[in-house]
């Protein structure tokens, strides 16, 4: 039997309360996840919960270890289930470790006491925010079909008071990635919300295997990036920060990026349902991509195990050719598996449908990023090209950073 190499770090997204939400998004690829467990309460219970807590502390062999708390949604559990997770924690921990709890949440339930909560004990939180009310109405509401849009952006404004930590979660849809400035100006002017992350969504319709029409284009894609990097690397480097952008820029300064949908390989980040099942991503909570269960084998087994190595090693190994060969790969690897839906030109299966989208922004942010990869090199701050990247542009050179 081949031996398992241990991980020093990986992550675990954990749904306490399985597919149960409160709200019922059009897009939402979760929800349906609720046939995997006829009959459950959907509630995680205490013995799974210190499992989860005491092996994935045992389990890394680094100080830092991040508890991430995902849905369904997550505060459904109530603030009792994570005062509970908070003193496992304290109870687990090893001298000068230091554990960060992450919470993604629709912000319904939200109020001062949640907020007190998360700020007392460090929470950084993800809130799901699609724009402004128009914007986000479009495919986020409840299960009467009402908008939740006001009470999202009170929990925004609450945490602001509170000063909680946190980021917003966008999609992107067909929608919203017709107005890309729009939405950045409303998270910038008017929310003041400064840390983002854009969501592409690219939904698979099962009746007919084709794309819905809710998903995205590739070509809007890249054009809603495209325009957002236009207004950002003008005016907000350093004062606004875009997940992926920083992803990328990571690629160009350090040959890796920091995100798992742009590094050459994956699976070093699991999905926890709510009764203890393991499965390979968030993304394939599937039968067939069940590790197994953290009560029968403790969960740094079923990371490092072969099955989910293989996992992780099948993102390169499945790459087209016309992938291989295209001058992004270093800062691409085909982007999340999930998304690999096309063909190539060629006719070869296993091409991103965000890849024409993608290749267009890489190449229009090609020098953008060098140019900051080269400031940092230098010890420079990144916001420095907002000074150097309008002289570069007036004369066409490139040459060099003054």
């Amino acid at each position: 039997m081949r031996q398992m190499t241990p991980l020093p770090a990986f992550h675990v997204m954990a749904k306490p309360t399985g597919a149960r939400c409160n709200l019922s998004c059009d897009y939402c690829f979760f929800l349906k996840k609720d046939r995997l467990y006829p009959g459950s309460s959907f509630r995680m219970p205490d013995e799974v919960l210190e499992s989860y807590i005491s092996q994935t502390i045992e389990a890394h062999k680094i100080p830092q270890v991040t508890i991430a708390w995902q849905g369904g949604e997550p505060t459904l559990m109530g603030r009792d289930f994570f005062r509970r997770a908070v003193e496992l924690e304290k109870k687990y921990a090893r001298a000068g470790m230091h554990i960060e709890n992450t919470l993604q949440t629709n912000g319904v339930l939200l109020d001062a006491r949640w907020c007190r909560f998360l700020r007392e004990n460090k929470f950084l939180v993800g809130l799901s925010l699609d724009g402004p009310r128009h914007l986000h109405d479009a495919y986020r509401h409840d299960k009467g079909g009402n908008s939740v849009f006001d009470r999202v952006v009170r929990a925004a404004k609450l945490m602001q008071k509170h000063r909680v930590e946190f980021n917003i979660l966008c999609t992107v849809n067909s929608a919203n990635s017709r107005h890309p400035l729009e939405v950045y100006r409303f998270f910038r002017d008017e929310l003041k919300t400064p840390f983002l992350q854009f969501i592409p969504i690219v939904e698979i319709d099962p009746a007919t295997g084709t794309v819905t029409d809710r998903s995205v284009s590739p070509e809007q894609y890249g054009k809603f990036l495209i325009d957002i990097f236009d207004e950002w690397v003008g005016r907000d480097v350093g004062k606004m920060f875009v997940l992926f952008f920083d992803g990328v820029l990571m690629s160009y300064l350090r040959g890796r990026s920091s995100l798992c949908v742009l590094r050459p390989t994956c699976g070093d980040g699991v999905a926890l349902e709510h009764n203890g099942d393991v499965y390979s991503c968030d993304h394939f909570v599937e039968p067939a991509h069940l590790l197994g269960n953290i009560t029968e084998t403790p969960i740094g087994d079923l990371v490092r195990s072969e099955k989910q190595q293989c996992f992780g090693r099948a993102k390169s190994d499945t790459l087209p050719q016309y992938c291989r060969q295209c001058n992004y790969l270093f800062t691409c690897y085909g982007e999340c598996p999930k998304n690999r839906i096309s063909a190539t030109p060629g006719g070869e299966p296993g091409l991103n449908w965000l890849c024409p989208g993608l290749k267009a922004f890489f190449r229009h942010t090609e020098r953008p990023m060098q140019i900051m990869a080269e400031l940092l090199h230098r010890g420079r701050p990144a916001c420095d090209i907002m000074k150097i990247l309008p002289r570069n542009q007036e004369d066409g050179t490139h040459k060099s950073l003054q």
